[in-house]
């Protein structure tokens, strides 16, 4: 089983302090570099002065993590690439995966906040769904030929790539039809400088929780990250996925195959001190969310609200937070193993709120005394 960090940081009244956040950012990917961790991944958001989301920039926190570590995988969970230019997002993505030697994968959104996207592309608005649909669909197709192709062309609604009747003439660029229309001397391609080290491209990974956007991941190959749902819930999507994996490829895709979750974790010596220390942070990071997303998303299949329901731990605990003692996490990501196939669990430790050190000495923990039970399991079983 692989285990990776979602690296959402957080924390209000810190951006006086930014350095130090960057710091304690700096002290966990080492960590897990040495320690045995398989990815990283970095979150994007934009103009959030509350404090609840501080990275503007997941490439570029990646390429501080890939100057300072040397085996574990950078992602971004996710880029939200409607905000970007896709030749920008193509060539900025190339230069980590170069800077990495080939430790990329590229996270990919749609947004959820119109703050965000009033601000950086109102076509990308979510507020209007089909139009930031087709948009992430767009860039999407020109970031897969930017980095899969020496040269490429890209005609659509948003983009137009090159546009056309670009003349080009230099003695150091001997004109070639790999890119060019000779009668017309004019750039028919372009090539985005440099190439990813991985080959046709990175790994591609996208956000998902609707139905749609399960089976429209699913059908083009990209692998899903779920966070929030259930473990009833979520096998539904996760069984969706596999079938409209299953479905694209011609063949069976297994349960599990191709999905990350990502879980809140906060390992203690007791439950109760996991409450604790962690329970306000936690819930701090769900308010902020749930804003937008309502309760539901946590609810079981065929379940329903009651009336006046609040987030709260006891409302939160038994649904989805691995919080608690090393032998309850145990056995919460047995069930998880049992009941989805989970290959791929991504913690989230940097609840808002909550101390650098709670947060190391919690991750430690699990270092310790949870990762090595699935670890092993995992090499027992390639040695049968």
């Amino acid at each position: 089983m692989k285990f990776g960090i979602f690296a959402n940081l957080t924390g209000k009244g810190r951006l006086n302090e930014f350095n130090k956040v960057l710091e304690e950012a700096r002290e966990q990917a080492v960590y897990c570099d040495e320690n045995g961790y398989d990815s990283i991944w970095y979150t994007e958001h934009h103009f959030g002065h509350e404090g609840n989301e501080l990275i503007p920039n997941p490439i570029l926190m990646g390429a501080d993590t890939a100057a300072r570590t040397k085996n574990i995988r950078i992602g971004q969970a996710a880029n939200v690439i409607t905000f970007w230019h896709p030749l920008r997002l193509a060539e900025d993505l190339a230069m980590l995966d170069q800077l990495s030697g080939g430790r990329l994968d590229i996270g990919l959104a749609r947004g959820l906040y119109g703050r965000e996207a009033a601000n950086l592309n109102i076509n990308a608005d979510p507020s209007n769904q089909e139009l930031n649909r087709k948009l992430f669909e767009e860039t999407f197709d020109v970031l897969k030929k930017a980095l899969s192709n020496k040269f490429f062309s890209h005609q659509g609604d948003f983009y137009e790539f090159p546009p056309s009747g670009l003349k080009w003439s230099h003695p150091m660029s001997p004109p070639s039809e790999k890119f060019m229309d000779m009668d017309k001397g004019e750039i028919n391609k372009i090539s985005v400088i440099p190439s990813p080290v991985q080959t046709p491209h990175p790994p591609f990974w996208q956000t998902i929780d609707s139905p749609r956007s399960i089976q429209s991941a699913a059908k083009i190959g990209n692998s899903g990250i779920f966070w929030m749902p259930a473990v009833k819930e979520l096998k539904n999507r996760f069984q969706l996925y596999k079938d409209t994996a299953s479905e694209a490829r011609g063949q069976d895709v297994p349960l599990g195959e191709g999905i990350a979750l990502v879980r809140d974790v906060y390992v203690a010596d007791s439950m109760e001190q996991a409450r604790k220390e962690a329970g306000e942070a936690v819930l701090n990071n769900y308010r902020w969310v749930c804003h937008w997303r309502g309760l539901g998303n946590l609810l079981d299949p065929g379940e329903e609200l009651k009336p006046g329901q609040e987030l709260t731990y006891d409302f939160l605990h038994p649904r989805n937070l691995l919080f608690g003692t090393p032998e309850y996490i145990v056995e919460k990501i047995q069930e998880l193993k049992e009941e989805l196939n989970l290959q791929h669990l991504l913690l989230w430790v940097d609840h808002n709120g909550l101390d650098h050190e709670k947060k190391m000495r919690s991750l430690k923990l699990f270092t310790e005394e949870v990762m090595p039970k699935f670890k092993q399991e995992t090499i027992s079983s390639s040695n049968i």
